[in-house]
């Protein structure tokens, strides 16, 4: 064990910020990226809104080199990004865009105009800053700076792609931004606006440059306290000897105990450095998510094999938690309103579990032993998740009541996977989450619809059966009753549009699909 521990000597974090490698020593390990940007940096365009990750006010967009040596951007939330989760990477904020113009501009301008700027003279905006005030995006300002990086993340990335987004997809990609005066429709125009305005681009070549340089050093020590590695074998090691440390990921749920409860995390073992627990795997008869891949990579991954899913994914917070989060994270968490178990469950998927070199692989369903509580072992961590694919005759829904469309906790979240032979239900994969304890199945509802005709008349037993399969509680999202009625309604919803005779169509599921009225 003690060749694969992480025994590297304590050093600083290192990341790009402005165009400069940052050395940081003496902040605390949770010390987050927006406190250390406001009141060390004293870059305050980022903005504090929730400080859950909830508002979008404080995103910035963090750059980092992929498999293949290409730099990604993705849009997180600063405000519960832990400062050392950025060694290695490039941290832009909304004082890097009018910069990028601005070089642009000079660099177009005849030679004899290449002069500096005197003092006081106003700086050319970004396309993505212009058009925000071309077309009245902002009014009291505040949550501009985090619309403004979302959409630069969205303009970066369609660029580079060669693609112009829909404003469907500009809607999607902002979904974990809000705003409380401006309203949405303005802002929407200056994302499809941005697109038709003469490109300025990020310089890709410095950047990656230096992240590579930063690659090439010994992963991070800070303080004794956070602990970086960048092997499997290297973390199985530490975690095993460290059984009391806490594993983190996307600190999409950690980040609150600080924020939120001022509790001390204590020392943390950082899996997102971990290439081999970031890979989604397809063979023939799986898919395999790493358990540090992100939300975003394993949503699309299942969506791409079961499309009923993409609601769900769209759904499943705003895209900064999304891009941050992990899946394996959200299953460990054991949360009873977490949204992807039971989608998982009902698929059928196991979890793979690790101590040491001891691998062990169990059912999902069988993870969770009570409220919060679940199967793992001291010194054991989540390894990956693995999903049966699809097969032919499977349908595949899954459904998110909440009281905000957007970047909302489930009230219920309720998932369907029937195997049809004939107009039969053959056999059937019911998963509620919300409805008790732990997120489990339908056991009653199953037998209720197996082997009967998926008809009308096989409905009202199987509706009946959920009365006894769950026992709901009320709270501040749901009383007990509605989410019983809610449970039910999705099931006859799930019939409506898998039933064998004239299903539903997208049109009528979707007020999306509708299209513009004529």
């Amino acid at each position: 064990m003690s060749s694969a521990l992480n025994t590297s000597e304590l050093r600083p974090i290192h990341f790009l910020h402005r165009g400069a490698v940052v050395a940081v020593a003496n902040a605390a390990p949770t010390r987050t990226v927006l406190e250390w940007l406001r009141e060390d940096a004293h870059c305050t365009g980022t903005k504090e809104g929730c400080a859950e990750g909830d508002c979008g006010a404080c995103t910035v967009v963090l750059g980092e080199r992929d498999a293949q040596g290409e730099l990604q951007l993705r849009p997180v939330n600063a405000c519960i990004q832990f400062l050392p989760t950025l060694d290695g990477k490039a941290l832009f904020t909304v004082e890097d865009l009018a910069p990028m113009a601005q070089a642009l501009q000079v660099s177009q301008a005849p030679q004899a105009l290449q002069v500096p700027l005197a003092p006081r003279a106003p700086q050319a905006l970004h396309p993505v800053q212009q058009c925000l005030v071309d077309r009245h995006g902002s009014q009291c300002g505040f949550c501009t700076p985090g619309f403004v990086m979302s959409l630069w993340a969205s303009y970066e990335g369609h660029h580079q792609a060669g693609a112009v987004p829909t404003r469907q997809q500009l809607a999607d990609e902002l979904s974990g931004n809000l705003c409380r005066c401006t309203g949405y429709r303005p802002i929407l125009d200056a994302g499809q606006a941005m697109f038709q305005a003469a490109a300025v681009r990020l310089a890709r070549t410095p950047v990656l440059a230096a992240l590579k340089t930063l690659a090439d050093e010994p992963p991070l020590n800070y303080q004794g306290r956070f602990h970086a590695p960048r092997t499997l074998a290297e973390f199985a090691a530490l975690r095993e000897a460290k059984p009391e440390a806490r594993v983190l990921a996307g600190s999409t749920d950690i980040g609150l105990w600080v924020t939120k409860q001022l509790r001390d995390v204590g020392e943390l073992l950082y899996i997102g450095g971990v290439a081999e627990l970031q890979r989604i795997e397809v063979s023939a008869t799986h898919i395999h998510i790493g358990a540090a891949a992100s939300l975003e990579t394993a949503w699309t991954a299942l969506a791409a094999e079961w499309p009923g899913l993409r609601d769900l994914w769209l759904r499943f917070a705003g895209l900064p938690v999304r891009r941050a989060g992990t899946m394996g994270g959200n299953v460990a968490n054991g949360s009873p309103i977490g949204d992807s178990a039971p989608v998982l469950i009902a698929l059928g998927a196991s979890i793979v579990l690790r101590q040491g070199e001891r691998v062990r692989q169990m059912p999902l369903e069988d993870f969770y032993v009570g409220y919060m509580k679940n199967r793992l072992q001291p010194g054991e961590f989540v390894q990956a998740l693995v999903v049966p694919r699809a097969v032919p005759g499977q349908a595949v829904r899954a459904y998110k009541i909440s009281k905000r469309f957007d970047s909302d906790i489930s009230a219920v979240c309720a998932a369907f996977s029937l195997q049809m032979e004939d107009g039969v239900v053959a056999s059937a994969r019911i998963a509620f989450g919300g409805m008790a304890a732990t997120v489990c199945r339908a056991a009653k509802t199953e037998a209720a619809l197996e082997g009967r005709a998926w008809n009308e008349a096989t409905l009202p037993a199987a509706m009946a059966a959920l009365a006894l399969d769950y026992t709901p509680l009320s709270d501040m999202r749901a009383s007990a009753a509605y989410r019983l009625q809610v449970a039910q309604n999705l099931l006859r919803r799930c019939w409506l549009e898998t039933r064998p005779d004239s299903p539903l169509p997208e049109a009528a599921l979707n007020v999306w699909a509708r299209g513009e009225p004529a």
